[in-house]
Formats: C-alpha cells, sequence, structure tokens
C-alpha cells in the first residue's frame, strides 16, 4: 500500500486535530489541546516546521471560518511551503473550517475561494464536529499527489548539457 505524507498546517484552534482525527477515527474531539506544531510562529520551531514541509507530499492549509486573523496567518504559510519545496505548484487544499458555527462566520466563501484561486488550488468548507466535507478533503489531496508531477531534484536549478 502508498504511504502519502499530507502536511496540515493552520494557526492554533482552528480544527487541523479534529479534521485529522475526525477522518481517521470518524469521531470528534471536543476539548482542544494544543499540539507542538500550534507554535507555528515561534522561531525555536523554524527547522522543524521546514523539515516537516520539506517531507511532505501534499498539504492542507486550514483556517478557522470564525476566525478572520487565522485566515490571514495561513498566507505566510503557503509561501514557507514554495520557499521550502523551490515549487508553486504543490498539491495543496485551501480549508475554511467550522462551518456548522455559520451565525458566528468571520471569513466569507467568497474570500476562501478568491484566495484559492490566486493560488491555483481547490477550497473547501469543512466541518469537524458534523464530518462535514471531511472525507472529500482527503479524498481530494490523495487525488492531487497521484496526479502531481512534483520535480524530482528539487535541489537542482539548472540542467548541463555535454555535446561531444
Amino acid at each position: 500500500m502508498r504511504e502519502y505524507k499530507v502536511v496540515v498546517l493552520g494557526s492554533g484552534g482552528v480544527g487541523k486535530s479534529a479534521l485529522t482525527v475526525q477522518f481517521v477515527t470518524g469521531t470528534f474531539i471536543e476539548k482542544y489541546d494544543p499540539t507542538i506544531e500550534d507554535f507555528y510562529r515561534t522561531e525555536q520551531f523554524a527547522s522543524m516546521r521546514d523539515l516537516y514541509i520539506k517531507n511532505g507530499q501534499g498539504f492542507i492549509l486550514v483556517y478557522s471560518l470564525v476566525n478572520q486573523q487565522s485566515f490571514q496567518d495561513i498566507k505566510p504559510m503557503r509561501d514557507q511551503i514554495v520557499r521550502v519545496k523551490r515549487y508553486e505548484k504543490v498539491p495543496l487544499i485551501l480549508v475554511g473550517n467550522k462551518v456548522d458555527l455559520e451565525p458566528e462566520r468571520e471569513v466569507m466563501s467568497s474570500e476562501g475561494r478568491a484566495l484559492a484561486q490566486e493560488w491555483g488550488c481547490p477550497f473547501m468548507e469543512t466541518s469537524a464536529k458534523s464530518k462535514s466535507m471531511v472525507d472529500e478533503l482527503f479524498a481530494e489531496i490523495v487525488r492531487q499527489m497521484n496526479y502531481s508531477s512534483l520535480p524530482e531534484k528539487q535541489d537542482q536549478c539548472c540542467t548541463t548539457c555535454v555535446v561531444q
């Protein structure tokens, strides 16, 4: 069986773990337990972030629909992916999570769609709590990774041709 390395990035509390646990186990975790990766902005974890990104094959960038700042926070995360991978067309999905909290929405669907269009990636709105679009999200990132044609040797910027 093929192994897929999916990196889920986003600000603390947006539902990264909840989406992943919902997909893997079919259960929703109510209690928020910050993981080490939630300290995304701290410099002491910069090399760990780069390592996760370097080894990742597909990326899910998650923001909370009820937190405008989390939407702003994902833009530098995507920039970091492009910088580390040295390639703009990585398998990536932009995800607005917590659609079950619609009355508290701060980020409009049109904002997410516009950013996804700018980046050339799919956009989805999900709910880890109600399991809305969770399976579809992970199926789509796997589809993208299967379809992707990332350069084999990303460390080389140039090729040489020798004619004798």
